[in-house]
């Protein structure tokens, strides 16, 4: 059995697509990635601020897959996608929202959606939104760009970090885009 971790963290203060690789974060409870541009109680998605700044945040940390990488013809790195956390070994996009994933020692976030990728994505690399958003065999719309969370306990996170996952009480909600 593969024991999931962190394999890569990542921040910038700007709001840029991709995140330069770090060698830990600082989370911070009720707010994010400590000097990253997505920090704050409220929503920092510069397109959600313009639709409403009054919204509560609950994209402060973005996670991805490292097999996502895998699965995509485009030659992709840690943090190349913004996100926050590059995680080995853990089906993100399957678990339910309410999930908590403790992180290294002492963080702990809280599982609330998941990302819903734009045009952006393909000014990266052109033709990844396909690769990443399709439909399954029912029609229904399959998001794999990551998920999103809520830091519910702050501490630092780095590469090699242990995750463990405990899920919420049943019935579970599936993961939906925030």
């Amino acid at each position: 059995m593969t024991t999931a971790r962190v394999i890569s963290v990542s921040s910038d203060g700007s709001h840029r697509f991709s995140k330069p690789t770090r060698e830990s974060i600082t989370l911070v409870a009720g707010l994010g990635v400590e000097g990253d541009a997505h920090f704050g109680a409220t929503v920092q998605h510069l397109s959600r601020v313009r639709r409403d700044p009054t919204q509560p945040n609950l994209r402060q940390v973005h996670l991805i897959h490292r097999e996502l990488f895998d699965e995509v013809t485009a030659d992709l790195a840690p943090g190349q996608l913004g996100e926050n956390v590059t995680t080995d070994g853990l089906d993100l996009l399957g678990l339910p929202r309410g999930t908590r994933l403790h992180l290294g020692d002492e963080a702990v976030i809280e599982l609330t959606g998941l990302r819903n990728p734009c045009v952006q994505i393909d000014r990266f690399e052109p033709g990844l939104l396909k690769q990443v958003v399709g439909t399954d065999a029912d029609g229904a719309t399959v998001r794999k760009a990551g998920v999103m969370a809520v830091v519910v306990t702050g501490g630092v996170v780095r590469p090699g970090d242990p995750i463990e996952v405990r899920l919420p009480a049943e019935p579970f909600s599936a993961l939906a885009p925030v």
